[in-house]
Parts: structure tokens; C-alpha cells; sequence
């Protein structure tokens, strides 16, 4: 059986207020079998890698996920509270990005299933509506030295969406879900700032009314109508309610027509910079942020010369387009995040009722999130890059370690921990051999 190493254990420990005891060291042994796993990560798969299978029967395993008494938010919100206490300063905005993804299944009788679109898949390949389970992710965004200042995206909330329909229309959305998800991290940190990053598809009705400390910068659909901010005072004679909004403006591509592009350098966490052109006005996205004003940013990269090519919104109206962007890029993160999180194993169980399907991919996803984090703290990256420069030298381009190389580091002090733990007991004589008594030197 593999032995949890103390390094890691200190980590653990953070969550062991969630659960009971025995289900502790269940949820403890099958993260160490989730790490140590190199091929399909299903629950026996983990058994099988923590070298429990015959120790423990197969049902303690699945009833981590199907029975045991736990909570994903509970320990994702745990969590949250470590990494925003080392990897966050004190007087640093809490970024948090905001995305959705596709886990594909297989069978008619697995909970939640739907045939979605899944965007993640190539464009042509006939497989990007698929049959699985879509999970709406909030992932914390930071920057780690062990990464040379590059920002990664920590995954800490989940919530299984589920598409509406008739006997179900009361189902929220996935903008709503993640508006959910927000609400538990606002409640858990209500002095502190938070900015939101999120794609176009996200930006709806469900956020609106939110604290001033709380900030939305997402990019905008095309067909986007914006007006102009509600006059402040009220005209001669007007009768009824003060106006909410002002006159409508033109469409976004009308107005890219007559404005005046000025250049701006973005230089983001890893010291690479780029050059864009940019125009920005403050006005009301109404839809989405009901009367609160937002900054319209125009994108049009040096080789345009009509129209644009990506516009961004941001309810930081006071801050320079220049940062605007450099936040609005640290979405990509979930990206690679959700990229990640399936080629390791996430989304791999088999498992088809309610509760085990509710817990297994946030069961994953915590996991990648610990595996980053204990690096973050115990890794050594120079070591770590050297040797994986030495064994691949056609990597000239690699500047920082991976996930994966993460994950290989917390796998080889698994085995060492697993090693020393079995090795016999090392002896303090210096002498080969013991001396022997004087009857028998005379003997001899």
C-alpha cells in the first residue's frame, strides 16, 4: 500500500475538517492512486496504483463517491483558502476565471448526460456535439514562481449543468451556475476585491447587481447594443421615473468606422510584449450590466486597417485598456486548465449514478489543483527543467516546467516515500561486521 509522504500529508490536512475519519483516509489513498495512475483513472484504477487492490474491497472505493458524506464545495472552499492566503497577496484582487467544458460519456443510463456542443474539439472532426457530462469550472488564477511568473489556473468550484426542457424548465444556465459559484467565493472573502474573466458566451443578465468590489471584464459579441450612460439630470416637465439608460449608440462596427485607433503596449506576467491598436469609450452594456457603466475596448491588431478584431467590456471603467487586456489574457488559463485536467485522467471514471457523477470530476479536478499546489511549495523547478532539458534537448523553447512535470515530481516522491517506508531498518556501526567475543577470538 502506498504511503501518503509527509509533504503531502500537511496538505491534505486542510481538508480533513470535511469529512469523517475513514472517509478521509479513503478520499487520502485514492488521491495518491488519482497521482500514481498512468493509464485509464477509473476508481479501480486508483485502487489498483495505491497498491490497495486485495487489500481493500473495490465497493470502499466506490462508495466514496455513490455514499460517503462529503462536500466538493466544501473542500474546494478549504482550499480556496490556502491558495489565497500563500499565492495571493494581501492586497491583491482575487482573479477568478469562469468557463465550461465537455467530459464525454458513454451509455444512456449515466445521471446528467446530454448531447452538447463541446468546443473543445477541432473544427471539422464531426465530433463537437457530443454525449457526456458539461461541468461549469471556476478555477483561481495565479502566478507562481516556481513557473517564472506565469499564471495557471487553479480549478477550486463545480457545478453538472444541465440543459432545460419541458419537464425541467426551471434548470439555471450555465451563466447562472457560475454566478452561483462566484456568490460562495464573494461570501468567503467579503474584504477583499475580486475580478471576474470570462468569454462572450458568459456574459448575460445573471450578472447583474453585483458588490462594487467585485469587478466583470468579458468580451463582447458583435450584435452587442450599447447606449449611451442615463442623463443626470432631468429635463423641463419630464414626468415618471429618471431614465435608466441614454440614447442608443451605433453598432460596434459603425462606430470602429470613424474612431481613432491609438497604440498601446501589452506586457504580460512572463516580460513578452505586443503591440495593439485600440479605442475605448465608457457607455451601458444594458443586457448584461444593467446601469453599470463599463469600459468598451476595441481591439484591432497592427496588420488591420478597417473594422476591428475583438471587443472587450470591462465594469473597471477607470482602469487603462492596456491592463484591461493583460486581465482579459489570463482567461486563457482555464483553457489549458480543462486541457490538462482531461489528458491526466479527469472525466475517466465509469460511474453513471447521481452522486458518484457529481463528485468524481471535482474529485479530479481538486487533485490537479493539490498536485500545482504542492509543487508550488515542495517542488524544485530548476532541477526539474535541467534533467527534462537533459533527457529532451529538442525542447529548446521549454523556459518552465509543465503539469506534467509536476505531476511525474509527485509521482517519483511517492515511490520514494513508498521505498523508505519498506527499506529495513539502516544500521549505526560503521564496522561491516560485529566484533566478535574473546572466547571465540581464542578459538579462532
Amino acid at each position: 500500500m502506498l504511503q501518503v509522504p509527509t509533504s503531502l500529508a500537511g496538505l491534505l490536512s486542510l481538508l480533513a475538517p470535511c469529512m469523517t475519519q475513514p472517509t478521509f483516509q479513503t478520499f487520502n489513498m485514492l488521491l495518491v492512486g488519482f497521482v500514481g495512475r498512468v493509464r485509464d483513472c477509473t476508481v479501480t484504477g486508483m485502487l489498483q496504483a495505491a497498491g490497495l487492490a486485495g487489500v481493500w474491497h473495490h465497493s470502499r472505493a466506490h462508495d466514496l463517491f455513490a455514499r460517503r458524506r462529503w462536500d466538493p464545495d466544501e473542500l474546494g472552499l478549504a482550499l480556496l483558502d490556502f491558495l489565497v492566503c500563500v499565492f495571493v497577496k494581501a492586497c491583491a484582487p482575487i482573479r477568478l476565471a469562469v468557463d465550461d467544458t465537455l467530459f464525454g460519456r458513454s451509455g444512456p443510463k449515466v445521471w446528467g448526460a446530454h448531447y452538447l456542443h463541446d468546443g473543445a474539439q477541432p473544427e471539422g472532426s464531426g465530433r463537437r456535439t457530443r454525449w457526456g457530462n458539461c461541468w461549469v469550472v471556476v478555477v483561481l488564477v495565479v502566478e507562481l514562481p516556481c513557473l517564472g511568473g506565469r499564471q495557471v489556473g487553479l480549478p477550486v468550484l463545480f457545478r453538472l449543468f444541465r440543459p432545460k426542457d419541458d419537464d425541467h424548465p426551471d434548470r439555471r444556465s450555465q451563466p447562472q451556475l457560475a454566478r452561483l459559484l462566484v456568490e460562495m467565493v464573494i461570501e468567503r472573502f467579503p474584504g477583499r476585491t475580486v475580478e471576474l474573466v470570462m468569454d462572450g458566451a458568459y456574459a448575460s443578465k445573471a450578472w447583474r447587481k453585483l458588490p462594487d468590489r467585485v469587478s466583470v471584464t468579458t468580451r463582447m459579441r458583435a450584435n452587442a447594443r450599447v447606449h449611451e450612460l442615463a442623463p443626470s439630470a432631468r429635463t423641463p416637465g419630464q414626468k415618471g421615473r429618471p431614465p435608466l439608460k441614454g440614447r442608443k449608440l451605433p453598432t460596434l462596427a459603425e462606430i470602429a468606422k470613424t474612431a481613432v485607433f491609438q497604440q498601446v503596449t501589452i506586457t504580460g506576467p512572463d516580460g513578452r510584449s505586443r503591440t495593439v491598436h485600440v479605442h475605448e469609450l465608457v457607455c451601458l452594456w444594458y443586457k448584461p450590466f444593467y446601469t453599470r457603466p463599463v469600459k468598451v475596448i476595441l481591439i484591432r491588431n497592427p496588420g488591420t486597417k478597417a473594422g476591428f478584431d475583438v471587443a472587450l467590456a470591462s465594469t473597471d471603467a477607470e482602469i487603462p485598456a492596456g491592463e484591461l487586456i493583460a486581465r482579459y489574457d489570463s482567461r486563457w488559463t482555464i483553457e489549458t486548465c480543462n486541457q490538462e485536467a482531461k489528458a491526466h485522467g479527469v472525466g475517466e471514471a465509469r460511474n453513471r449514478v447521481k452522486k458518484a457523477v457529481e463528485r468524481t470530476v471535482p474529485f479530479g479536478f481538486l487533485c490537479q489543483t493539490i498536485t500545482i499546489a504542492w509543487y508550488a511549495v515542495h517542488g524544485d523547478p530548476e532541477a526539474d527543467l535541467s534533467e527534462r532539458l537533459r533527457q529532451s534537448p529538442w525542447y529548446r523553447q521549454k523556459a518552465t516546467v509543465s503539469y506534467a512535470d509536476m505531476l511525474a515530481a509527485l509521482r517519483r516522491e511517492l515511490i520514494r516515500h513508498e521505498f523508505w517506508s519498506e527499506a529495513p531498518p539502516m544500521t549505526t556501526n560503521p564496522k561491516l561486521t560485529q566484533p566478535q567475543s574473546p572466547p571465540a577470538s581464542k578459538a579462532a
